[in-house]
């Protein structure tokens, strides 16, 4: 990832919203074979904590509106959890904004950790897109800037004391990455552990919707997701531009059994399926709803989950064990 890349990104990032430093709520830490020092972790210098913290009941779930002062506390009361919301920034038909997966993705995480206390990191939108790259406004960046900045990132909050970070997916084309990036913290010790979140529609929201849909199909900028935009940034829906694309499925590149990178601008060119005319608020709240008490739940386990961490030790010890000739035994 080049620096100017880099510095792209996180510039853009700020204009959204400001990250904040603070202190770890642990001592010294692994981190990919190097030890962290508390002296090397930023720390507050304004006031003494006891003057600066808040109420804990008044402590905002978002990251950006915390204090240096508050911070560690904010981690302490998360239990050392963070969620990334993320989406990427894509063409949603002609009547939805660009950020439609990232401004729902942090409504439903934000909702859930006011509920169940957890910290949620800025607006994050890089993330795999590479299929409409043919449309205006499309952010993509390159395969290996999208994995070096979110696992730097996760770097980052591991570095400021959480130690399980939860990514939050609002965008369907993120799902294989976010599962292989998951699979490949095994590569090297860490001291903290990435969970993927992906709510799925539970059968009894699925019914209620289903009765009141106008459409039958679906998949991007339809009838369910128009109607969460008019929950979350009703501002941002534009109802009178519906129509001006196509959502129908052109299958172009009838090929069962068979992936391949091309298939979404085959069946979709205009990054719209479905049919968003019957979207009403209703739907929105009761999608909404279904993904905030699923990540309620996921982060009530995650915090009270230590098998995790426990096994990964010792997993990274076993395969460790390797090296220095040592004999491979789990305790």
């Amino acid at each position: 990832m080049t620096n100017k890349k880099q510095v792209i990104f996180f510039a853009a990032m700020l204009l959204l919203s400001t990250g904040l430093y603070g202190q770890p709520a642990e001592p010294d830490a692994q981190v990919s074979g190097q030890t962290i020092h508390p002296q090397d972790r930023p720390q507050s210098q304004d006031r003494p904590q006891s003057q600066t913290r808040i109420p804990e009941r008044m402590l905002p779930p978002a990251w950006e509106e915390l204090t240096s002062g508050d911070f560690a506390l904010a981690v302490e009361r998360a239990g050392g959890v963070c969620i990334i919301p993320m989406g990427v920034i894509e063409k949603h038909a002609q009547h939805l904004p660009l950020g439609t997966d990232v401004f729902a993705a942090r409504h439903i995480a934000l909702t859930a950790a006011a509920g169940e206390y957890a910290v949620v990191f800025p607006f994050y939108f890089a993330g795999q897109i590479f299929e409409a790259r043919h449309q205006p406004g499309t952010v993509s960046y390159s395969p290996q800037m999208l994995y070096d900045l979110l696992d730097e990132t996760c770097r980052e909050i591991a570095r400021n004391g959480f130690t399980k970070i939860i990514l939050m997916n609002g965008h369907g084309g993120n799902n294989n990455f976010l599962q292989y990036f998951c699979q490949t913290q095994l590569a090297s010790a860490r001291d903290y552990a990435v969970f993927f979140f992906n709510p799925s529609e539970d059968h009894e929201t699925a019914r209620q919707i289903a009765a009141l849909r106008k459409s039958t199909t679906g998949g991007h900028a339809d009838e369910v997701e128009t109607s969460v935009l008019l929950v979350v940034r009703p501002d941002l829906v534009h109802t009178d531009r519906v129509a001006l694309d196509s959502g129908a499925d052109q299958n172009r590149l009838p090929l069962p059994g068979a992936y391949t990178g091309i298939w979404w601008y085959a069946r979709f060119p205009n990054h719209y399926a479905g049919d968003a005319l019957g979207a009403n608020p209703e739907i929105g709240r009761l999608s909404i709803d279904s993904d905030v008490a699923q990540l309620r739940d996921v982060i009530r386990l995650i915090k009270a989950d230590t098998a995790t961490r426990q096994l990964q030790d010792q997993f990274f010890r076993s395969a460790g064990s390797f090296r220095d000739g040592s004999k491979n035994k789990t305790k």
